[in-house]
């Protein structure tokens, strides 16, 4: 039986046994995939007796993804790009890791909003995280020239931009609506709006109307932020697409076969947000 996991402290809230768990359901697969808490401490231990516990491989999350990267022998350019790792597996004994986070998020724009090229204008990015790391990442692989980054904090902006480079610009919080006015994404990657607390406060009224607004956040799966754009009229892209999308690497590196996220799996993942 093959087996993989999660891996995070804490990592109760993790929906990525319910993702893997349909995929080995509904392709009969023997398999399992659970949840398992690690602490930091610990991190190093776990990764070096993958084996020995039975694991092909598993997933990362919080606090583990820039010490996962450390830790693996072998990684590949997306996540020595985004600077932490989502995706270990082993090949030959050797511990190999990937980010899929950048994959799981143009995967989703380019199928909800196949438009977003249409206009040769900046992305803007809201945040200045390991998600927006990805999702630069994920744009400029794409072909995007010009990539606007506003975060609460500058700093953090201006390291993305001298490790992305030139085609990053880097504006303060407070000019994030003029910043947004001729974009052709912009995209939420922070924790603004998450449980319904916060929101990144933008007024849609003066952005051009081919805006794509998208939002990293899935719970809730419609944030205010998604809301206010989508009764302006413009195109919006939630947050649940991203984490389905990131997880179909995984799965075919441990069990072999590569999935597919269905509006059957989406509906699954999404009522059980709506039910907790």
């Amino acid at each position: 039986m093959k087996r993989a996991c999660v891996i995070g402290w804490p990592i109760e809230h993790s929906r990525s046994p319910l993702i893997h768990g349909y995929w080995l359901r509904t392709l009969g697969i023997e398999g399992t995939y659970t949840r398992e808490p690690v602490a930091p401490e610990d991190l190093a231990v776990f990764l070096e007796s993958l084996s020995a516990r039975g694991f092909a491989g598993c997933n990362v999350t919080v606090p583990h993804k820039e010490a996962a990267l450390k830790l693996a022998a072998e990684t590949d350019a997306a996540a020595r790009a985004i600077g932490a790792a989502n995706t270990l597996w082993l090949e030959n004994g050797t511990l190999c890791a990937s980010n899929t986070d950048a994959y799981g998020f143009m995967t989703y724009l380019g199928r909800k909003a196949p438009q977003w090229k249409k206009r040769d204008a900046p992305v803007v990015i809201l945040g200045a995280g390991g998600a927006a790391r990805a999702i630069v990442h994920g744009f400029l692989e794409a072909g995007v020239r010009r990539v606007r980054i506003f975060n609460r904090s500058r700093g953090r902006s201006e390291e993305l931009a001298q490790h992305f480079g030139s085609s990053l610009e880097v504006g303060d919080w407070g000019e994030r609506e003029a910043g947004i006015r001729d974009a052709t994404v912009l995209v939420n990657t922070t924790t603004l709006g998450m449980k319904g607390a916060g929101d990144p406060g933008i007024d849609f009224s003066k952005v051009h109307t081919d805006l794509i607004v998208s939002d990293i956040v899935y719970v809730p799966l419609e944030t205010a932020f998604l809301a206010a754009a989508r009764h302006q009229g413009l195109a919006t892209v939630d947050g649940l697409g991203m984490l389905l999308h990131q997880a179909v690497p995984g799965f075919e590196k441990w069990f072999g076969v590569r999935p597919e996220v269905t509006d059957v799996l989406y509906d699954l993942v999404r009522a059980d947000i709506e039910g907790a």
